[in-house]
C-alpha cells in the first residue's frame, strides 16, 4: 500500500533497535526519511548501517535535562518532522516486592516521561503548522498487567492516557495521536528474557517460548512471538492514515479477550 510518505520526516526515538529499529526501516521503504535515536552511539551507528541512504540519528539519554531539544533541533535540520514515533522503553521482569521506589521513579522516566518530553517540543511545532502524527508505543500489559512486571504495565496505561488527552488537542486540525499496543515482540530484550530462562531449566529457548504460551499467554490466538516488522506495519498504517486519531490500536495476537 502506497500510504504517500515520499519525502516525508519521521522521528523514532529508541530507533537503533528493536520495535524503533523496524519502524524506523517500514517508513523508509516508503519513501520517507528517517531520524532515529539511541542510547548507545555504537547501537545508533549499527542501525544506520542496516538503514542505508534516508537515515540519520543521534545518541542521547532523553532522560537527561535539555537532550530533548538537542534531539529536535537535530531531527529539524533536515526540514519539520511529519511523524513522531514514541519508542524509547524498557522491559524488565521484576517482582513487586523487590521493585524499589527508585525503580518505579526510574522506569516511570524513561517510559513515559521520555514520550512526555519529545511530544511537547514536536507535538507543539506540528499543532503550529496544523499537520502531522504522533504515535506512543505502548503495550498490551497497559490494559492487561501482569503480575511479574508491575511497574511495566503501569508505565503503559500512563501512555494510553497521555495520548488520548493530546488527541484532544489536536480538534479541527491535521495533526493526530495515537498509540498501539504490541503484544509479546521477539526484540533482543524479550530474546535475552527467554534464554536466561532456557538456561536456568536446561532447556532450549524455542520451548521456553512454547511454554510461555501455555502457561502464561494461554489467551493469545497466534501462540507464537510478533516480529518486529509486523508491529511496524502496524504503526505506519496507525502514523499514516487520515482518519485514525485519539485511538489504540491493538497488535498483540488476540491476547487480550475483547471485542475493542
Amino acid at each position: 500500500m502506497d500510504y504517500g510518505l515520499a519525502g516525508r520526516h519521521v522521528l523514532v526515538t529508541g530507533g537503533a533497535s528493536g520495535i524503533g529499529l523496524a519502524v524506523a526501516r517500514a517508513f523508509i521503504a516508503e519513501g520517507a526519511r528517517a531520524t532515529i535515536s539511541g542510547l548507545e552511539a555504537r547501537d545508533v551507528a549499527t542501525a544506520l548501517d542496516h538503514l542505508g541512504a534516508g537515515a540519520r540519528g543521534l545518541a542521547c539519554d532523553l532522560t537527561a535535562a535539555g537532550e530533548d531539544r538537542r534531539l529536535a533541533d537535530f531531527a529539524e535540520e533536515t526540514g519539520p518532522v511529519d511523524f513522531l514515533v514514541n519508542s524509547v522503553g524498557i522491559f524488565e521482569v521484576r517482582p513487586f516486592f523487590e521493585t524499589t521506589d527508585a525503580d518505579w521513579f526510574h522506569y516511570f522516566d524513561v517510559n513515559v516521561m521520555t514520550a512526555v518530553r519529545m511530544s511537547r517540543i514536536v507535538l507543539k511545532s506540528m499543532l503550529e503548522r496544523g499537520e502531522g502524527s504522533v504515535v506512543f508505543i505502548s503495550s498490551e500489559s497497559g490494559v492487561k498487567p501482569q503480575a511479574w512486571m508491575p511497574h511495566y504495565g503501569a508505565m503503559k496505561t500512563c501512555l494510553l492516557g497521555v495520548s488520548r488527552a493530546l488527541a484532544e488537542l489536536t480538534r479541527g486540525t491535521r495533526v493526530r495521536v495515537n498509540t498501539i499496543l504490541p503484544g509479546p515482540t521477539e526484540t533482543a530484550a524479550v530474546r535475552r528474557y527467554h534464554e536466561a530462562i532456557a538456561a536456568g531449566r536446561g532447556v532450549t529457548r524455542e520451548q521456553v517460548v512454547a511454554d510461555y504460551f501455555d502457561e502464561t499467554e494461554p489467551t493469545s490466538l497466534i501462540r507464537r512471538l510478533i516480529a518486529p516488522e509486523e508491529i511496524a506495519a502496524s504503526v505506519l498504517h496507525l502514523a499514516a492514515s487520515p482518519s485514525l486519531n485519539g485511538m489504540a490500536m491493538r497488535a498483540e495476537g488476540g491476547t487480550i479477550r475483547s471485542i475493542l
